[in-house]
């Protein structure tokens, strides 16, 4: 591929994407991050991870369903499947996560970690109002939906069409 060429193709794929959605993408991908690791970890480590969380309160099935929200709701971001929903789940999981654990200001590292969790949260909730942008499942999902609801009125109003030609149609035949 010539540089001219790649120059073209690079273009296209600038006119095609907005910087928005491209932004949307990263902002996405860099959200998500933090909780697939996290729930890797966590997941990778299942039995330790489980009695540290006990020890601070937190039962098993709270627990699993944590490991199955951050590991869940980070792929939702990542791929921009069910993104707003995802986004909402995981900030008010911050937000949760903040009041009930990082809660001692006395300690520098628990208001940072606080403040982090606050800061993740308030990204969380733009990201459930912007949607997951251009570049995303979503997207697919509904330029699917659409064209399958196009194809099912298509057939409804081909009856509809054909009262409304002016030329008896059994005289053609």
């Amino acid at each position: 591929m010539t540089l001219t060429e790649r120059s073209a193709k690079l273009q296209g794929l600038a006119a095609k994407y907005h910087p928005g959605d491209v932004g949307l993408l990263a902002g996405r991908l860099l959200l998500s991050l933090i909780f697939l690791h996290e729930g890797a970890t966590l997941a990778a480590h299942f039995n330790a991870a489980a009695r540290a969380m006990a020890a601070l309160g937190v039962n098993l099935p709270l627990f699993v369903a944590t490991v199955a929200l951050q590991l869940g709701a980070g792929l939702s971001l990542a791929s921009g499947l069910l993104t707003r929903l995802g986004a909402i789940a995981l900030g008010l999981f911050c937000l949760a996560t903040a009041m009930l654990f990082h809660t001692n200001f006395g300690s520098q590292n628990e208001l940072l970690h606080f403040e982090k969790d606050l800061a993740i949260s308030g990204g969380m909730f733009v990201l459930a109002v912007a949607g997951a942008g251009r570049v995303s499942l979503d997207r697919l999902l509904a330029l699917h939906l659409r064209q399958r609801q196009r194809g099912e009125d298509m057939p409804a109003a081909l009856p509809t069409a054909e009262n409304q030609l002016p030329v008896d149609v059994k005289q053609l035949v």
